[in-house]
C-alpha cells in the first residue's frame, strides 16, 4: 500500500453507515461484522439498520442463512420472529423502511409499530381478515409514513385510508396491486388521500369508469401505474383524461378477461375468481 493510501477499515464511520444501510440484512448480520473491528462496530450501529428489508432472505430453518447464523452466534434455533426482534433492536428506533416477507405475522407488525416509530415506507404481506382489522390502528402510530405497499386491497380499505388521512400527513404513495377496485375505493382516495402523488394498481381489476375517476379526482398524481389490468383499454378518452399525469403506465391492460367475458357485464363473477 502506497503512503497516503487508506484501507477499507479506516473509512469514516458515516461512509460505512451509508454503505452498510444499503446491504442485505443477511450480509449486515453474518458477514460484515466479522471483517474487522471497525466494520463490526459500524455494522452494529443503528444507522446501518435504517432499511429493514426482509424479503430477499430465506428464513426457513434449513436455509444456508439460518445455518450460518446459528453457527456464528452459537444458537441452537433460528426463526424469523427472533431475527426481526434482533433487527428492530439494532435499529434503535431509527429504521425508516420496513419490508415484511410473506411469513410475517401481525405480532411482528405490532412489534415494529413499537420499535420503529419513524417509518416512512412500509410493505405488508397478505393478511387474514382478522389481521386486517388491526392495520388501521397500527398505521396511526407511524406519523411520518409516506409509502404503503399492500399485497392486495384489504377488506377495510376505507377505514384504512381514513386512519392514514388522520395520522400520516406526509403520505403520498400507495401500492395496491392485484386488487378489485370499485367506485367506493376511488371516492375514498379522493376524499382521504388528496395529496397522493404515486398510485400503483398493476394487475388489478379496474373498470374504465373507475380509472377515469382516478385520473379526474386524484389531482396531485404524478405517477399512475395500471399495467396488466383488466377492465379498460387505452383508448382516446383514457389518453385524454390521463394526459395531465406525468407518468401514466398502462401497458398490457385489456378490456376482456382471458376467460372471454366482458368485464363491464360480469364484475361480480370476476371478483369471485381473482
Amino acid at each position: 500500500m502506497e503512503e497516503g493510501d487508506r484501507s477499507w477499515e479506516d473509512m469514516e464511520m458515516d461512509c460505512l453507515f451509508i454503505i452498510f444501510s444499503k446491504l442485505g440484512l443477511d450480509d449486515l448480520s453474518t458477514s460484515i461484522p466479522f471483517v474487522c473491528h471497525s466494520w463490526s462496530a459500524a455494522a452494529r450501529h443503528p444507522f446501518s439498520w435504517r432499511i429493514l428489508n426482509f424479503r430477499s432472505i430465506d428464513f426457513m430453518p434449513w436455509s444456508s442463512f439460518a445455518s450460518r447464523f446459528k453457527a456464528l452466534f452459537h444458537v441452537s434455533k433460528f426463526s424469523f420472529s427472533g431475527f426481526i426482534k434482533l433487527a428492530i433492536r439494532r435499529s434503535e428506533g431509527f429504521a425508516g423502511e420496513l419490508w415484511l416477507p410473506p411469513l410475517a405475522s401481525v405480532e411482528d407488525l405490532i412489534l415494529a409499530s413499537e420499535g420503529c416509530p419513524k417509518l416512512r415506507k412500509l410493505a405488508l404481506p397478505g393478511l387474514t381478515l382478522k389481521e386486517e382489522t388491526q392495520i388501521p390502528i397500527l398505521l396511526s402510530k407511524w406519523k411520518e409514513l409516506r409509502l404503503l405497499e399492500l399485497e392486495s386491497k384489504p377488506s377495510n380499505f376505507s377505514q384504512l385510508v381514513v386512519k392514514i388521512s388522520q395520522n400520516c400527513i406526509h403520505f403520498i404513495e400507495l401500492k395496491m396491486p392485484n386488487s378489485a377496485i370499485n367506485k367506493d375505493d376511488v371516492l375514498a382516495m379522493h376524499k382521504y388521500l388528496p395529496k397522493l402523488r404515486s398510485l400503483d394498481l398493476s394487475r388489478a381489476y379496474l373498470p374504465k369508469k373507475e380509472l377515469l375517476l382516478i385520473a379526474e379526482g386524484c389531482r396531485e398524481l404524478q405517477r399512475l401505474c395500471v399495467k396488466n389490468c383488466v377492465g379498460f383499454e387505452e383508448d382516446e378518452e383514457v389518453k385524454r383524461k390521463a394526459c395531465k399525469i406525468e407518468t401514466f403506465e398502462c401497458e398490457g391492460s385489456k378490456m376482456i378477461h382471458e376467460g372471454g367475458f366482458g368485464m363491464d357485464e360480469c364484475d361480480d363473477l370476476y371478483v369471485d375468481v381473482i
